[in-house]
């Protein structure tokens, strides 16, 4: 297997101008894969992911399972997985590159009956605190400490037993840890104010596939009966709604014609129903969707909610397309507490925008310029190639490591669109 790496020295280069046509297939969805990849520490040595997305965090997820004794076979959109874990502690310099690193703990509690797990890291977009994490082991009976650095959960000769996790806020992350770390618990487990996105049912699905017993996954209270053992599972990753909404906007604000494949267009309701407000046409089919423009967006507000409402990783695409809107709207951010640093690097290419807290008022501009501007996380950087795509002249976009994170061979799937757009140091 080769490992990604990620290249901080290179940049993307978009000249605007082009309509983007044509048809693209969405990968796998990284919030998916991740937790699913964790599920290799429990599982009965057999997990076997289809549609697997080829990403700098799926890569660096595998650093990390190697590391703890898990071995990998990885060809393109197919990667297997074998073996129990060896070591209770994962590596700080793999943890502190991605913040997802945190999902590893439970299931290391719950096969080897102890984790050490560094303080994660990654995308600096709020403080996105662990405690959730830590009050779910608590709640099925671990003991956490800290110590220099790291997290140590252990538990008593009796293993993990099943108990209440009442979340006071919902989280998708706590939730998939509650999920993971619950199956193999004694007893039942409840889950109360769960997260109801699409990746958690999907983790419930390939749970449910390799004997787990869990039922309403998908709704606010999750019922999980403890099952001794796991069996060997094959897994299709479901595809990555936030690419497939991604170039949705691509589409509406190039004033082009994609039709988008390899989706479940359920899982992107709210948003699409939003794509059609701000006047663009969308066609829904089975498992894909057909997003066209001929003429500027319509503003229209939106205020990011969990799911099923519009996705907080899908706002910063969306005010790339609001910035050059006919009219003036706001986008209100209620998930993150500091996910508008995008702004400033899209006032850089000629957006009208000013923020007061967490609400930002865009006043929509006839045109974008190009201009040189700084990603500074996952969902920013796609803002930024958007502007990008329709500002006059070449733009130059920095700090595009942040972008292979969550969007697989980006360039070539907008090149083979018809955007001009190159990679280079």
């Amino acid at each position: 297997m080769k490992l990604f790496l990620q290249n901080y020295k290179e940049k993307i280069y978009i000249t605007g101008g082009s309509s983007l046509k044509g048809m693209v297939k969405v990968s796998g969805a990284k919030n998916a894969a991740l937790p699913l990849m964790a599920l290799s520490l429990i599982l009965n040595k057999g997990l076997t992911l289809l549609n697997m997305p080829d990403l700098a965090d799926t890569r660096l997820m595998s650093k990390l399972l190697i590391q703890l004794g898990i071995n990998i076979n990885w060809t393109y959109g197919k990667a297997e997985f074998d073996g129990h874990p060896q070591v209770n502690e994962a590596s700080y310099d793999l943890v502190r590159q991605m913040r997802a690193s945190i999902l590893v703990l439970g299931p290391l509690l719950a096969s080897l009956g102890s984790a050490r797990v560094p303080l994660p890291g990654g995308c600096a977009i709020g403080a996105r605190p662990i405690d959730l994490h830590l009050f779910v082991m608590e709640s099925l009976g671990a003991n956490i400490k800290y110590d220099s650095g790291f997290i140590i959960a252990s538990v008593g000769s009796e293993g993990l037993k099943g108990g209440v996790i009442d979340f006071p806020k919902i989280s998708v992350g706590a939730t998939e840890s509650a999920i993971m770390t619950a199956v193999l618990a004694k007893g039942v487990t409840k889950i109360l104010n769960a997260a109801h996105e699409p990746e958690i049912i999907d983790l419930a699905k390939c749970l449910t596939s390799a004997g787990a017993n869990i039922k309403g996954a998908g709704t606010s209270t999750i019922i999980i009966n403890g099952v001794k053992k796991l069996n060997p599972v094959c897994h299709d990753i479901v595809p990555d709604r936030i690419e497939a909404g991604s170039f949705a906007i691509a589409s509406a604000i190039t004033k082009g014609n994609i039709e988008i494949n390899n989706i479940r267009p359920n899982d992107l309701e709210f948003f699409l129903q939003t794509l059609k407000y701000t006047g663009s046409k969308v066609i829904i089919n089975k498992n894909s969707v057909i997003v066209s423009s001929s003429k500027r967006p319509i503003a229209y507000n939106i205020t990011t909610e969990a799911h099923p409402g519009f996705p907080t990783d899908l706002q910063a695409q969306y005010m790339a397309l609001m910035s050059i809107a006919d009219g003036n709207c706001y986008v209100k951010e209620t998930i993150f507490e500091n996910r508008f640093m995008h702004v400033p690097e899209l006032l850089r290419i000629g957006a009208n925008i000013t923020i007061d807290k967490q609400t930002a008022t865009i006043k929509g501009v006839k045109n974008l310029h190009a201009s040189k501007v700084m990603a500074s996380d996952l969902r920013a950087s796609m803002s930024l190639i958007l502007g990008a795509l329709v500002a006059s002249g070449t733009s130059e976009i920095d700090g595009i490591h942040h972008l292979d994170r969550g969007y697989e061979k980006i360039e070539d799937k907008l090149s083979n669109l018809g955007a001009i757009i190159n990679r280079s140091k």
